[in-house]
């Protein structure tokens, strides 16, 4: 065997490596749930127990529903916290808390408000549980999060979106005109 048969088998060896590493990346967030696009309902893609996700298709785009999370994030959330979900010196990281935070919490936590205000911390959201604005698109405010803190999209707008289905307009028609 010569320096560059060597080679090249060193290099095939490193590329099945890392292949294989790649198909074992976990999908399971630190909170323990796992993040896997299962189905898809309403033009938003869910994980196998119902909980928003992302995906992203064989060109790289994102779906629609996460989009549209990156736009209603935009206009309503990142005056508090940020940016892209980084955070700001006024309100946490929402991109970090959303990986240990339970789903159902983060629902709680945007509907009701919280408050937390003592001699360390002076915490106070506001409740957007009545802001349709907000809660017909929690899902997909959740799901670009997600994707946020997952650091599978970066910041910013993101380049590419699935197109926006029948399906999903007619829900998002239904719950603005309620």
């Amino acid at each position: 065997m010569n320096a560059t048969t060597s080679l090249a088998a060193l290099a095939f060896a490193v590329l099945l490596a890392g292949q294989a590493a790649a198909q074992s990346e976990t999908t399971t967030l630190p909170n323990g749930m796992d993040i896997t696009p299962d189905y898809q309902e309403y033009g938003r893609w869910y994980n196998a127990e119902g909980i928003p996700t992302y995906k992203f298709d064989d060109e790289g785009a994102i779906d629609f529903a996460t989009f549209n999370g990156y736009r209603r994030y935009s206009a309503e959330c990142h005056v508090c916290h940020g940016p892209d979900g980084e955070g700001s010196t006024y309100a946490p990281a929402l991109k970090e808390s959303v990986l240990r935070m339970d789903y159902y919490d983060f629902q709680q936590v945007v509907a009701s408000g919280k408050q937390e205000v003592n001699t360390a911390q002076n915490q106070v959201m506001p409740a957007f549980g009545t802001n349709k604005n907000v809660w017909c698109y929690i899902d997909d405010i959740y799901a670009y999060l997600l994707a946020r803190g997952t650091d599978d999209l970066p910041r910013g707008r993101p380049a590419k979106k699935g197109p926006k289905s029948d399906e999903f307009r007619e829900q998002e028609d239904s719950c603005m005109s309620m």
